[in-house]
């Protein structure tokens, strides 16, 4: 019979799933195209709206300049897809962990690997954040509630995450298809209209900063706020890395698949971010990270309900109509479009998490899948991590934005210089005048995309470290000092566990001395006494450590009646303390003869899951965690099962209940 709480489990994440079913299907172009391109599609729906509210906060006359470095960063992730492009043929598994590490050794890896887990996290935040600034466009009842809405998009992310795989093979190739048919026509008919004349201006035209400081700046000032639009706008680049870790996944040859979905997706990206931001530009569309210093061109102040919405809301307004069908759909399908990029998130970070966890650098319990083929922990993790952010920040995009591109920048810094290194060696070592050209070939735009990411990195870091970006890179170094512990720590423990012909672990103790805990001489007790004499011991007590000296004064009556052949001895517990005292006990007795084997055997009992595990105080799962602790002392569990309240058994006792040993809570024999 299943109890209240498995089928809840079931109700909300499924049965279990088989091993087998985890060797799914390859991808073919398309379909590959579909599955790994959400996170970068995604970000147009926030990229935008970061350039502008950049721009617009030295006042409205530097708007100009959002087209301009709309392509500055098409122009990076273009040729950061080229530099992936020629990795990938070398590194064609791993994705950027494995190729920063490659000729960078593993610590560089680790710290890639750090950077992108805190890139994951950042994802799976600005997507839930982004999910509810859009959705207040639709319904604008929940405007003001997006903490809220973001949570409650998280749980229901969280829980498709724990659901497994189950579905999205249906659901992401829509939503992506969708997005970019959607997004596509938005740019066609605006591009269009434009060209007739008849582009609509946004509901937002005309609108600026008050007391803006940079309005009429010089070409220095004008510089420095392109260079802070353009670190804004890097977050364009997150998620053009998901191919490369998803070469396994993809149709044979894989790594000609890796390479055309890369391509085509940089095309798709760099269109839509191009055209996306010309039609911000023409229409005057506007947005600010306080809303409250925005002004009319009168310089009144916004009135309630007038604050502007996301970029792709104001286009959709402008091009289609304000409410028309063709506005609706695409601020719908960005909305849905937004909640796979954070799904997505908790496919990549469980998976890469997993990879590190088997090469030592995170706990091992992040490799283990769930009954439904998940790495259940790892998503658990991203869950808790998205979530702190979202309190932190309290769900707003633009801040959350301002820690966030630092991190996949230096990832892609450093996987390309590991490349850059490889492709050196390999034109050393690589005769023939063809091969040598098409090595040099790859060298030289590898070379090239590294010098435009990291020259990305510095700007980013550079003009955002004062609004977060030194706690990313302050949190990515002390992840990866936390994983280079981690890997210290299991490598220390395997060298201590490996066999050694010199040391004893084979040769047997010169005596065994056998303890039993007693705090009453019931039943369990009983049978823990018959079961350490059945081993044969060479010497055997019964313990009881005197915690009240009336209990303690019935125990040793109920020995001298019973009769037993066994030496009882009472251990004083002058601070009702029944750990400490009982491991001084068998400490003394381990002193005396260091050769001697110590054995302690804890009656207790097991009571069934629920209410009854309130009741009982685990007094025997403390002493067997601190027991454990000793050198030369084994200890063994002699569990009692209480069948009290079991329907099967008609809350009998069974005096021969020997087997059968039931899970649940642990309780020294009262």
């Amino acid at each position: 019979m299943s109890s209240p709480s498995s089928i809840l489990r079931r109700a909300l994440l499924g049965r279990p799933v088989a091993s087998s079913a985890h060797d799914a299907p390859r991808l073919g172009r398309w379909r590959a195209l579909q599955a790994t391109s959400s996170n970068a599609l995604s970000s147009l729906a926030y990229a935008p709206d970061e350039i502008i509210l950049t721009l617009v906060a030295a006042g409205g006359a530097t708007l100009w300049l959002g087209p301009f470095v709309g392509w500055a960063v098409v122009a990076v992730m273009v040729l950061t897809v080229l530099a992936f492009r020629a990795a990938v043929v070398a590194v064609p598994q791993g994705g950027i962990h494995r190729m920063a590490r490659t000729k960078l050794g593993p610590r560089s890896g680790v710290l890639a690997a750090a950077a992108l887990l805190l890139d994951f996290v950042f994802t799976a935040a600005v997507s839930v954040a982004a999910f509810a600034h859009h959705l207040s466009v639709l319904v604008p009842a929940v405007d003001g509630l997006t903490w809220l809405v973001a949570g409650a998009a998280l749980v229901l992310v969280l829980l498709s995450a724990l659901r497994g795989d189950a579905g999205r093979g249906r659901l992401i190739p829509v939503v992506v298809t969708a997005f970019v048919v959607l997004l596509a026509a938005l740019v066609a008919v605006g591009l269009w209209q434009d060209g007739q004349g008849r582009l609509a201006a946004a509901s937002t035209a005309g609108l600026t900063v008050a007391d803006a400081g940079l309005g009429s700046a010089g070409g220095l000032a004008t510089a420095l706020l392109a260079l802070r639009a353009f670190s804004a706008g890097s977050v364009l680049l997150t998620g053009v890395e998901v191919p490369l870790s998803a070469t396994h996944r993809m149709a044979r040859p894989a790594v000609r698949t890796v390479r055309w979905v890369l391509a085509v997706l940089a095309l798709v990206v760099g269109a839509l971010t191009v055209g996306v931001m010309h039609l911000a530009q023409r229409t005057g569309a506007v947005v600010a990270l306080d809303p409250a210093a925005l002004r009319h061109p009168d310089g009144t102040p916004l009135a309630p309900g007038e604050e502007p919405g996301p970029v792709l809301g104001q286009l959709a307004d402008a091009v289609f109509g304000a409410g028309s069908p063709g506005a609706t759909a695409v601020i719908a399908v960005t909305c849905l479009l937004l909640l796979v990029a954070a799904r997505g998130s908790f496919h990549s970070f469980p998976a890469l998490a997993s990879r590190l966890a088997a090469e030592g650098y995170l706990p091992r319990q992040l490799r283990v899948r769930g009954d439904r083929l998940v790495h259940t922990w790892g998503v658990l993790a991203l869950g808790a991590g998205t979530l702190l952010l979202l309190a932190v920040f309290r769900a707003r995009t633009a801040l959350l934005v301002q820690l966030y591109v630092i991190g996949v920048l230096l990832a892609f810094t450093l996987a390309l210089i590991g490349m850059v290194r490889l492709w050196r060696g390999k034109l050393a070592h690589t005769p023939g005048v063809r091969a040598r050209a098409s090595v040099r070939l790859r060298y030289l735009v590898t070379a090239l995309g590294l010098a435009v990411t990291g020259l990305a990195a510095v700007v980013v870091l550079v003009t955002r470290f004062r609004q977060g970006a030194w706690v990313a890179l302050l949190a990515i170094l002390f992840g990866a000092l936390v994983m280079g512990r981690i890997r210290r720590h299991y490598r220390a423990v395997e060298a201590e566990l490996a066999p050694d012909p010199q040391d004893d672990a084979r040769a047997l103790p010169s005596r065994v001395h056998v303890v039993v805990v007693v705090s009453t001489l019931n039943r369990p007790a009983l049978r823990a006494l018959a079961y350490a004499r059945a081993t044969r011991p060479s010497s055997l007590e019964a313990v009881v450590v005197d915690t009240d000296r009336q209990a303690t004064e019935r125990v040793v009556e109920d020995f001298a009646r019973a009769g037993l052949p066994v030496p009882l001895t009472v251990v004083a517990a002058p601070y009702r303390d029944t750990v400490v005292p009982l491991v001084r006990h068998v400490r003394s007795r381990r002193s005396r003869s260091p050769r001697d084997l110590v054995m302690v055997f804890l009656p207790e009992y097991v009571v069934r899951p629920g209410w009854r595990t309130l009741l009982h105080n685990r007094t025997a799962t403390r002493q067997t965690r601190r027991l454990q602790r000793e050198a030369g002392v084994m200890v063994g569990s002699v569990p009692w099962q209480i069948h009290e309240g079991d329907p099967r058994t008609g809350d009998r006792t069974p005096p021969d209940a020997v087997g059968h040993t039931r899970r649940g809570p642990r309780d020294s024999a009262p």
